[in-house]
């Protein structure tokens, strides 16, 4: 991954989940989008592939909604800035199977794959209306830093679909 990550609005039609997801939290989290007016934190999302990497209940709940865009960091997914671990214990996943998995439509379970990024992503918020425009607005490159000191982000565990994944 180079230095920049892009912001874009990807057409949700053309994501593709590597994950089963938790139907039961989706109803909630679709609820909070609509009533917030906005999704707070862009998906990740594989450059050519389009494969979700993180943000795989927030993009069920902006499908139920009916929205035609997704707010996503797009990121070099086979870059060493990106690392792949487990939610839980079992064997390592290599990136490969990732990408074969979302192809094949052969699922993993929610929550068994987990993206770290080496780079600090800064705040995002995008307004649902932008979500169902016939057009997306332009992508926007963004300056990253590096992280040095900073440990990985690691969200605080929670139940599968409550923490808006």
């Amino acid at each position: 991954m180079t230095s920049a990550v892009v912001f874009r609005l990807v057409p949700l039609d053309t994501l593709l989940e590597h994950e089963e997801i938790d139907p039961a939290g989706v109803d909630a989290l679709a609820e909070r989008i609509r009533r917030d007016g906005t999704v707070a934190d862009p998906i990740w999302v594989a450059a050519g592939s389009n494969v979700i990497l993180n943000g795989h209940h927030r993009v069920a709940a902006l499908r139920r909604l009916g929205a035609r865009w997704a707010p996503a960091w797009v990121v070099d997914f086979h870059s060493e800035a990106v690392r792949l671990e487990r939610w839980s214990e079992g064997p390592p996943i290599r990136k490969e199977e990732v990408v074969r998995r979302a192809h094949s439509r052969d699922l993993f379970a929610p929550k068994t794959t987990r993206h770290v990024l080496a780079v600090e992503l800064p705040d995002r918020p995008t307004p649902l209306s932008d979500l169902f425009a016939e057009q997306a607005p332009t992508a926007v490159p963004l300056a990253v830093q590096p992280r040095s000191s900073v440990p990985p982000r690691r969200p605080a565990a929670r139940a599968p679909g409550s923490d808006g994944s």
